[in-house]
């Protein structure tokens, strides 16, 4: 009896402790959910961390776009022009017979055409004083024009060393472009004063050419005149005395 009693006051108790407990305070541990859990959170992780990467590369090429994208901040545009001007207004102060078609086709139409026997002798001394004159004139402007040539050199230096520098220090293929563009425009400026001398000096020369040839023409005109029997001494009279 006393047995039966206690069994029953531990039902009793186990009864009364199931229906005063909630159910939130029963802890159940499932191991396999929450590996599952641990898994997926991991992956959540990866793939954020893989946008993360991702977004960061796209900034990047961003910035690498921008670097692209970007002006030089250095141009030789104006000191170039300027170099080619100078060099331009020596040419076009050439004195008497300039660069112009026209105006050589009428100078060796003149000065410069053959002696004949109709010209006569003032005419011939005025045409070999025009041609030395257009000589030495020409001379004059190969050297100004040499001289001019010089003063860009210095120039020239300054532009090179800042446009290498540039170059070297580009942070883009934009600007590496630009200024390799640059020092293309500079080799070409240096191409047109080197053309400028040559044509100043040829000039000249050929000036000095022609002016050989018409005197060695002009004097095969004159000893023929020398040379050719004239009327002879014939007599007059003179009054000497009013």
């Amino acid at each position: 009896m006393r047995r039966l009693g206690l069994l029953a006051a531990a039902g009793t108790a186990a009864l009364l402790l199931s229906v005063t407990l909630p159910a939130r305070a029963l802890i159940v541990f499932d191991p396999n959910n929450y590996v599952q859990n641990v898994l997926t959170a991991a992956r959540e992780l990866q793939q954020i961390n893989n946008q993360i990467t991702s977004l960061q590369n796209e900034a990047q090429m961003l910035i690498n776009q921008a670097r692209n994208l970007a002006n030089l901040p250095y141009s030789s545009l104006q000191q170039l022009q300027s170099s080619i001007q100078r060099t331009q207004q020596l040419l076009t102060q050439a004195q008497r017979i300039a660069y112009d078609v026209q105006q050589i086709d009428r100078a060796f139409s003149t000065s410069y055409a053959p002696a004949t026997s109709n010209q006569s002798n003032p005419l011939l001394i005025s045409n070999a004083q025009s041609r030395w004159q257009n000589t030495y004139a020409a001379t004059q402007d190969a050297l100004r024009v040499q001289a001019g040539i010089v003063g860009n050199l210095d120039t020239n230096r300054i532009q090179t060393s800042a446009l290498v520098t540039s170059s070297q220090g580009a942070s883009g293929a934009l600007q590496a472009t630009q200024a390799g563009n640059q020092i293309l425009a500079l080799n070409a400026q240096q191409l047109a004063d080197l053309t400028a001398v040559v044509t100043a000096q040829g000039r000249a020369q050929s000036l000095e050419a022609a002016q050989r040839a018409s005197a060695q023409d002009q004097g095969r005109e004159q000893l023929r005149r020398f040379l050719t029997p004239g009327q002879g001494y014939q007599s007059s009279n003179v009054q000497m005395f009013h």
